[in-house]
């Protein structure tokens, strides 16, 4: 199934410039293999996205769809075919 994510222009370095990335994984794939997939062929933005234990990093938020995953099961969180996946880091200053 296809799952599209959308990078931010301030992570969209760690993906050579891209601003989306189309992204194939098996049916009833949870966001983590999204985001596995995406390290896969992006380790930079990989490592941006989540920590070492594989969670998302709590300075990032990460939407399936409308709703920030931490709100239903984080990296579990099943990802329904054709849905779009958002990054967004927090922002954060004087």
């Amino acid at each position: 199934m296809a799952v599209t994510v959308y990078i931010p222009g301030a992570l969209r370095n760690e993906a050579e410039g891209a601003k989306s990335l189309d992204v194939e994984v098996d049916a009833n794939a949870t966001l983590g293999a999204v985001l596995d997939t995406v390290a896969s062929r992006h380790p930079r933005l990989g490592r941006r996205v989540r920590d070492e234990r594989g969670q998302v990093r709590r300075y990032v938020n990460v939407f399936i769809g409308d709703d920030e995953c931490r709100t239903l099961s984080g990296v579990d969180t099943k990802v329904p075919d054709g849905t779009e996946v958002r990054i967004l880091p927090s922002v954060a200053g004087g």
